[in-house]
């Protein structure tokens, strides 16, 4: 086994040809087969282990370059700020304004987090929240928190609505309709729900021509 200011300076020089090793590459480079020594040499120049691939990857702690997420990526390998794959999650769903959905969290840290959700949920680590027929949204544990991140979500869902009615409004005007009225009617047929109000909403918001029917208070069917 090398002395401690050996293994540093073997350690990086090791780093810098290969910025992410596995355990086995640490052994041969500190001429040990003790995991124990390792792991006391690498705590002495600071490390980080990944937080995919169940950990098995390890990272001198000089050498990530964190993104605002507090996520660093080497090919497939992901090292967190954070640590381990629990703590980057409840600090991916702490810090995140409207909280993350499942999907939020596989797609931002690229791997599967179904368990780990599970787990700590039940640690009461972080919340689980249902909204409507839009799924679970993961939340703070701090209540005040969870209240913010709950508000910032359903505003997000209705900015959404809203958008989507526009581009509903937007079709019917390039398939050739021409006033609020035939366009509410239109999109009634289609089944989409939205009001002939909403319709004369989007044409003022958005100059769309002369409202040709705004007199009727209400879409007759």
């Amino acid at each position: 086994m090398l002395n401690p200011l050996q293994a540093k300076t073997t350690l990086h020089k090791l780093f810098r040809r290969t910025p992410v090793v596995e355990l086995g590459a640490l052994l041969e480079a500190l001429q040990t087969s003790s995991r124990m020594s390792v792991f006391r040499r690498m705590k002495e120049v600071g490390y980080f282990s990944s937080y995919t691939h169940a950990g098995r990857f390890y990272t001198l702690r000089e050498v990530p370059q964190f993104d605002a997420s507090g996520l660093w990526r080497h090919g497939d390998v992901g090292f967190s700020r954070a640590g381990t794959l629990k703590a980057t999650v409840v600090e991916a769903v702490g810090q995140s304004p409207a909280g993350r959905t499942h999907n939020e969290l596989q797609e931002l840290l690229r791997v599967r987090v179904f368990n780990t959700l599970l787990e700590l949920v039940r640690a009461e680590k972080i919340r689980r929240e249902v909204l409507s027929s839009r799924g679970a949204l993961y939340v703070s544990t701090d209540k005040t928190r969870a209240f913010e991140q709950l508000e910032h979500r359903r505003k997000m869902g209705a900015a959404t609505t809203a958008s989507t009615l526009v581009i509903e409004v937007l079709l019917e005007l390039l398939r050739g309709a021409t006033a609020p009225l035939e366009v509410a009617q239109r999109l009634s047929v289609r089944g989409v729900n939205i009001t002939f109000e909403q319709v004369c909403e989007v044409f003022d918001r958005y100059k769309l021509g002369e409202k040709k029917g705004a007199r009727s208070p209400r879409l007759q069917r």
